[in-house]
């Protein structure tokens, strides 16, 4: 893709996300949501592929519903009520087709199935950008707004972690494992959301920093089913053996980051009388936890049968950018003992 082009759509891509992010005013955000969908179509399509333009053409639908049910659940907002600002709202009706739209646009259960699709057909530098970047204008909208139905987050909160955990049992392609694991984790940020809405931005912040580290492994690898994992010893031996502890970490087993956000989340659910949530939510990351296990496994305890033999990949100079992958690795894996430090942050 022209650089040209490519800076353009990055920029409307930021751009999309700090307006929604700056505005009170539902049409300003509807807006930022917007431009958001629009500038990251011709990057999910630029490969001229029939799976990339299905994926797109799904997203494009998709966000565009939620968009249209955005906008009508706004404008019924200003028509019983009188005012259009995001942080006043008070009518049940439209906070709850808010919600929902916006459940919509991140994907939660059960309106999810597109994601999976989507992310397939894309590939793995889009993917990441579709994983993380995109979930930030709706999370900031869903924080803003505070939806008063606590029954309806938590439900769909405990829907997510379920499909998330149950959709990947059963994949074998890397990109669809990795949108269940979204899935997931999503989940775990909607059913804090209300009781401790600065745990759920210390949440979505952890799954972004796993997240881009996995992506990154997975495209230094360039595999994108489980099979091809098996190759990555002769390609990368150091990063190799720490890439289960990456997914280890998305998993959320101590002594890595991951632990964090699981174990703050389920305290918060306690505290809130909520223990068969809490610990339904703790049962189906067992779920997610198999299913990163068999990436780990597939990685680090198979060897392709088809090596040749000779000069190995990892002896060649590699021609990508290894900076992003090191820091973001590093903290993914060693962010737990800062623990104390982000409960004091947000406990202010």
């Amino acid at each position: 893709m022209n650089p040209y082009i490519l800076s353009t759509l990055l920029f409307g891509l930021g751009l999309g996300t700090t307006l929604t992010f700056a505005s009170s005013h539902w049409l300003l955000a509807w807006m930022g949501l917007e431009m958001n969908t629009l500038a990251i179509i011709p990057l999910m399509a630029q490969h001229h592929h029939p799976r990339a333009v299905e994926a797109t053409t799904k997203y494009f639908l998709t966000q565009a519903t939620g968009a249209a049910m955005l906008l009508f659940a706004s404008t019924t907002n200003a028509w019983l009520t009188g005012q259009w600002d995001i942080q006043q709202m008070s009518h049940p009706l439209p906070i709850t087709l808010i919600t929902l739209a916006l459940a919509l646009k991140v994907g939660l259960a059960p309106l999810h199935s597109w994601l999976p699709e989507v992310l397939q057909g894309l590939d793995l530098t889009t993917g990441l950008i579709l994983s993380t970047w995109q979930k930030l204008a709706p999370f900031a909208l869903l924080l803003q707004i505070q939806p008063a139905n606590s029954a309806l987050l938590i439900a769909l909160g405990l829907a997510s972690t379920l499909v998330g955990g149950w959709g990947g049992l059963n994949q074998t392609q890397l990109r669809k494992i990795l949108a269940y694991s979204s899935i997931a984790h999503l989940g775990w940020m909607v059913l804090v959301m209300q009781f401790s809405p600065s745990l759920t931005i210390l949440t979505l912040l952890t799954y972004l920093i796993m997240t881009f580290s996995t992506f990154l492994v997975f495209k230094l690898n360039n595999s994108t089913n489980i099979n091809a994992l098996a190759t990555s010893w002769a390609k990368a031996p150091a990063l190799t053996s720490l890439a289960p502890l990456i997914l280890l970490s998305l998993g959320g087993l101590p002594p890595l980051t991951g632990f964090m956000p699981k174990w703050l989340i389920l305290q918060e659910l306690t505290k809130q009388d909520l223990a068969a949530t809490a610990t339904l939510a703790a049962l189906t990351a067992l779920l997610s936890l198999y299913f990163y296990l068999r990436l780990s496994y597939a990685m680090t305890l198979t060897m392709s049968p088809n090596n040749t033999a000779g000069t190995t990949p990892w002896r060649l100079p590699s021609l990508q950018t290894t900076m992003p992958l090191a820091i973001s690795t590093t903290a993914t894996l060693l962010l737990l003992p800062l623990t104390p430090a982000a409960i004091a942050l947000l406990a202010l």
